[in-house]
């Protein structure tokens, strides 16, 4: 019978049979966690253990060199002086929970010449002020990291502290709006209570002025997003929800304080207060919505290293910041650290952890000549690039564009549900004034009452938080999926696709083309045949030369030109070549094999073959799971579309496809009635990437194919486009679930209220607990993204 698995006291991880390591009553899988939890007992600090609701990171037992925070130009460029010292945001992928804020604040308190620090275990930022003439930045990190929070820079640190502080402005005016509702609700209590007017005219008039002053603070201050919103509105001369939002309210308070000062029969002071509280609540419920996205950039941002390694021309190093670095220097990669830019790999091969930018969770092996991007960590032994792209030229900087592109975009479904609003707006007002003048005539003393309480349960707030509530969710969702949408309507595309068009080279095969042989006819041998291609194929970017990635090219390649679906051409050694298409390259008919040659005449023919992705077979089977139609269309040989076909079951298949070709294929499906996803990864499917009803990008392809993209594939895996098509088709049936339920909500609603059945009050209620529904149906995407993660 096996053993038990025991679980480290401090990070959970099971503790190795034969190596545990023990402290008092508890076992720890390494020295780094018991050190760890040693200090945090010493400290006084153990009812971390009591109240965290996540384990902790597994403390590693080496320790960090963390010297080069200090250096001067990091600080110049990341802190800000303060009164007694300087100040620096950080971020660390260990806290989990609020109880690992707790820990770190209380144990940065702990160091000398700290003078304030601040933990948020939403956003996973440290905020930490401290003396320099007293202690090091580096000694206050190493604490952080001996608890297991390794620090890492914050990038778009003001972006952070203005939503930072427009989110503690909200939740101020939440609290006022919560406490005078309370308030409100309790003095209106007594005087609904008061059903015979028995109650003294002084109380009542106390109790009237009393709810007077505590809504004064919640319509003005509270609601002053509502106001400032209705400002603006009409400012455009026209009207929206906050235009009905903030009338409504100021109509109950005016008409109340109308009421209060002439002593007549009702106020409505705590219609106006629930309105406000409610109205905020759900508005900071559809913010948390949109931010759950917003983490996707955070992460990028810790990717980034503190300093980068470079290898001067003599041989000697030299540390530098990442953004000293230019094309073509030369970087030394410690094990363990960050890729601080793109760059080529130089000699042998490592191993990179590349689950932030692809979400492989394993890592990935690279080679000479293979490319390795930034914000990936070399594994276990050190490497060397060379430097091919910087700053905001890198993929890391690309995908963070990307994520911020796909979060402002209003695509033409929300923009039609806003429509919609203004226009109902616009109809219930007349409504209103109609309903006003028809109890005018039966109950004067009602009218004003029933008029609000139609105003208020009929606010458009659930119709227009029903599509932006479902968007942000969806793009949070597809962003932990590893797929980012940065056109507007990609989504809804999506969800109606019928037929996904797959590229091979790159896209259902693994990329990485090799020789399987060489054979030559005329005056070159096959050695010089093979440097040949390889030094035209060099900086071409197309998957197939990887094949040649491990030939030395000795000349380089001069006025290369790459041909659209046909191959690549240029001068070596003073001579022209082409290579490609065998009636390209070689003047003699297509074989399906890649002929090197003069345009006439081919002196070497060279046969490639490659694998499918090992995730291939799997995503296709659950695109055809959900009712997809399956083509591959290829500008290879047949026989190796062939191949690949029939080892993932694909009947339609077409080869020696030029991308006039594909785009055609794809505008014979469209003329069917059919709605065309094409995936691809290279620079000749940025056609048919455009002209496809909706696209995706391999996230390792050509800039330009994921320019014309709709949607974009952080990583190789294949599986996530299958988990975007999910999360597609169940955010389009989340907007048409909102989108009823708002017009069945309202089509009760609003006769309720006209008939006068429903207090303002009442009618506040049930306008938010409508607002809600929509937005929590919303968020039942974010459940969706991580149950496919796990």
């Amino acid at each position: 019978m096996d053993a038990p698995v025991v679980p480290c006291h401090h990070c959970g991880e099971p503790v190795a049979s034969g190596h545990p390591v023990t402290a008092g009553d508890h076992v720890f899988c390494c020295e780094g966690c018991a050190a760890a939890a040693a200090w945090i007992e010493d400290a006084d600090l153990g009812s971390y253990y009591r109240l965290r609701s996540a384990n902790a990171n597994r403390v590693q037992p080496d320790r960090l060199d963390l010297d080069s925070w200090d250096r001067s130009e990091l600080l110049d460029e990341h802190s800000r002086a303060v009164e007694g010292g300087r100040e620096i945001v950080l971020l660390t992928d260990g806290m989990r929970c609020a109880a690992c804020a707790w820990l770190i604040d209380r144990a940065l308190a702990r160091e000398a010449g700290v003078l304030d620090t601040t933990a948020n275990a939403v956003t996973g930022r440290i905020r930490i002020a401290w003396d320099p003439a007293r202690t090091k930045l580096s000694a206050l990190l190493q604490r952080l990291a001996m608890l297991g929070y390794r620090p890492y820079l914050a990038t778009g640190d003001a972006r952070e502290q203005a939503r930072l502080s427009e989110r503690r402005r909200w939740l101020l005016r939440l609290g006022v709006a919560g406490l005078g509702s309370l308030q409100a609700m309790m003095l209106a209590e007594a005087l609904y209570l008061d059903v015979n007017a028995t109650m003294p005219l002084p109380t009542r008039d106390l109790f009237r002025w009393l709810t007077f002053l505590v809504s004064t603070p919640v319509v003005f201050y509270s609601g002053w997003p509502f106001l400032a919103g209705m400002a603006r509105e009409l400012r455009a001369r026209h009207v929206g929800m906050d235009t009905l939002i903030a009338s409504s309210t100021l109509l109950a308070y005016f008409a109340s304080l109308v009421e209060t000062i002439r002593g007549g029969t009702h106020v409505w002071y705590d219609a106006a207060v629930m309105f406000v509280f409610l109205l905020l609540a759900a508005r900071m419920l559809e913010q948390r919505a949109r931010n759950v996205a917003t983490a996707q950039v955070d992460a990028l941002a810790r990717a980034q290293p503190v300093f980068a390694i470079r290898e001067r021309d003599d041989g000697t190093r030299e540390s530098v910041p990442p953004s000293a670095l230019r094309r073509d220097d030369v970087v030394c990669l410690p094990a363990g650290e960050g890729v601080p830019a793109d760059g080529v790999l130089l000699d042998g091969a490592a191993d990179f952890e590349e689950a932030l930018l692809t979400g492989e969770s394993r890592p990935v092996r690279r080679h000479a000549g293979e490319t390795v991007y930034a914000g990936t960590t070399c594994r276990e032994r050190p490497a060397r690039l060379r430097v091919t792209a910087t700053g905001t030229s890198t993929r890391l900087s690309q995908l963070a564009e990307l994520v911020d592109r796909a979060q402002g975009h209003r695509p033409p479904l929300a923009r039609a549900a806003d429509r919609i609003g203004r226009h109902f707006v616009l109809t219930l007002l007349v409504l209103a004034v109609a309903v006003y003048t028809g109890w005018r005539f039966y109950q004067p003393e009602r009218a004003f009452e029933v008029t609000l309480a139609l105003l208020v349960i009929s606010c458009p707030c659930a119709l227009s938080l029903s599509v932006p509530a479902v968007l942000a969710a969806a793009h949070g969702a597809l962003a932990r999926c590893g797929v980012l949408a940065p056109r507007p309507e990609a989504l809804d595309t999506l969800a109606r696709a019928t037929d996904v068009v797959f590229d091979k080279t790159g896209t259902l095969s693994d990329g990485r083309p090799a020789r399987v042989a060489v054979d030559v006819f005329g005056e070159l041998g096959t050695e010089a045949a093979t440097r040949v291609v390889a030094a035209l194929e060099q900086d071409s970017g197309h998957p197939i030369a990887t094949a040649f990635a491990d030939v030395d090219a000795r000349d380089a390649a001069t006025s290369v030109v790459a041909r659209a679906g046909l191959g690549v051409e240029g001068d070596v050694d003073g001579r022209h070549w082409r290579f490609g298409r065998a009636d390209w390259a070689a003047g003699r008919d297509d074989d399906g094999a890649l002929w090197l040659g003069d345009g006439e005449r081919g002196v070497a023919r060279f046969t490639l073959d490659e694998k499918p992705r090992d995730d291939a077979a799997a995503a296709l089977a659950a695109l055809r799971a959900q009712g997809m139609r399956i083509h591959l269309a290829s500008g290879d040989g047949d026989a190796a579309v062939r191949r690949l076909a029939q080892a993932l079951g694909i009947d339609a298949t077409l080869a020696r496809q030029s991308p006039e070709d594909k785009l055609a294929r794809v505008r014979q499906l469209q003329s069917e009635g059919r709605i065309v996803a094409m995936v691809g990864d290279g620079l000749n499917d940025a056609p048919v990437l455009a002209g496809a009803d909706v696209s995706v990008a391999m996230g390792e392809g050509a800039p330009l194919a994921q320019q014309a993209a709709d949607l974009v594939a952080t990583g190789p895996s294949l599986l996530r486009i299958a988990d975007a098509v999910r999360i597609a088709r169940l955010s389009r049936r989340l907007v048409k679930q909102n989108l009823a339920w708002s017009a069945g909500y309202n089509l009760l609603a609003v006769p309720l209220a006209a008939a006068g059945m429903v207090t303002p009050w009442i009618a506040a209620l049930g306008m938010a607990v409508s607002s809600l529904v929509v937005t929590l149906n919303a968020l039942r995407l974010a459940r969706t993204s991580t149950e496919m993660a796990a």
